[in-house]
């Protein structure tokens, strides 16, 4: 991984390549070889965990077929930067527009994701002329990896809270000139993208987010008027809180006793993150790859292995866990809020409405949690509706 400035203060921004060094693949594909497998359990499924014989398949994929390289150029074909903000080193892809009055739009990932992402949605959204739609919709897009994820890791102190991420994004569309600016964000990002327009009212045109975590209100008119469709959501909410959410309890509490074993085992990182894959992805799916690329999963995985980020990762959990300004009381947003509601979201529009200005709600039957993988046509489309009308 490579800056071709050394200088890595101040307030320059320097070109990016990533370049895993070759003895890094072999460690990797040595490790995979010599992973001491669990015992299969017979009649176990997906239903308590990733089985056995599905891992090791997957984990030999990815040790003797997957070509990193290939991958790795791939994303060398697109301008990558790195910059210092806050003390802390920030990696972002800056994917201008053909079209010269193109929005800017900051793309926030979650996890367990990366800027790979938002691959699929950078041609449509920079030239969409080229892609069936109209030149007028075109963005210039900044898509930064998290602090602490990816070629934005790892961290070097604790304290990067959700609002902490907002300030550093807000001070990164500055310096890149982009006064007024759109933002998305699913999952991690959804939690970010509202508070990049709290910090900066005055230059986020708007803000459109995919699986919106939205909570009841306690008032039983709300209870009442909740559809159902809505009523099916909270249940939802309720299962995941009780079987789907293990992984962030224990990344939220107690973050240094996983990243030990996530940093230390490629196949114990692959199936942390495989398993959300198929958790998550829209149910019509079977397995994970049924719903995104295999490929692309494991290009995902790999820069979390490859960076070296497990432990800062989970990190940004507890800092939620902890942070008293994330959970208390708040004035309603008020930068225009889009919402795109997909199989697995949980989003109820009169919880969000208390929070946030929304002045759009798309729900959709195809396509999970990660719909910029699974469905980037129908996201797109989406984005594009909600900013046109801004």
């Amino acid at each position: 991984m490579t800056n071709t400035d050394e200088n890595s203060g101040g307030t320059e921004v320097r070109p990016f390549r990533i370049e895993i060094p070759q003895a890094d693949l072999v460690d990797l594909r040595d490790r995979l070889a010599r992973t001491r497998w669990s015992a299969d359990l017979a009649g176990a499924d997906w239903e308590r965990g990733v089985p056995v014989g599905y891992l090791r398949a997957l984990a030999d994929y990815w040790a003797t077929r997957y070509d990193w390289r290939g991958h790795e150029a791939q994303l060398n074909e697109l301008p990558q930067f790195t910059t210092t903000i806050d003390g802390q080193n920030l990696h972002f892809l800056h994917v201008r527009s053909p079209h010269a009055g193109a929005t800017p739009l900051l793309l926030i990932h979650g996890w367990p994701g990366s800027v790979v992402e938002f691959l699929d949605l950078i041609g449509p959204l920079t030239d969409p002329a080229a892609h069936g739609g109209d030149p007028a919709d075109a963005f210039h897009l900044v898509i930064p990896s998290i602090p602490g994820f990816g070629f934005s890791g790892p961290l070097t102190e604790t304290g990067w809270t959700d609002s902490r991420v907002a300030a550093a994004f807000t001070e990164l569309m500055a310096r890149l000139g982009h006064d007024r600016f759109g933002v998305h964000g699913g999952d991690v990002g959804a939690f970010v993208a509202p508070q990049v327009g709290r910090a900066a009212p005055e230059r986020v045109v708007g803000v459109h987010v995919n699986n919106l975590v939205t909570f009841p209100t306690g008032d039983p008119a709300d209870m009442a008027a909740l559809t159902e469709a809505e009523q099916g959501r909270l249940a939802e909410m309720k299962r995941w809180q009780e079987e789907l959410g293990g992984y962030m309890q224990l990344q939220g509490t107690r973050p240094l006793t996983i990243a030990h074993s996530l940093n230390d085992s490629p196949a114990g990182q692959l199936g942390w993150i495989v398993e959300k894959f198929k958790d998550w992805t829209d149910p019509a799916a079977k397995l994970p790859e049924d719903a995104v690329d295999r490929d692309r999963i494991l290009t995902n995985i790999s820069i979390y292995w490859f960076t070296d980020t497990a432990a800062s990762v989970a990190n940004s959990y507890y800092e939620r866990f902890n942070d008293p300004g994330m959970w208390a009381p708040k004035p309603r947003g008020t930068v225009p809020t889009g919402v795109a509601v997909f199989t697995t979201d949980t989003s109820i529009r009169g919880f969000a409405d208390k929070v946030h200005n929304i002045v759009h709600w798309s729900e959709f039957d195809r396509g999970g949690h990660f719909p910029a993988l699974e469905v980037p046509d129908v996201l797109a489309d989406d984005i594009r509706t909600f900013f046109r009308a801004l």
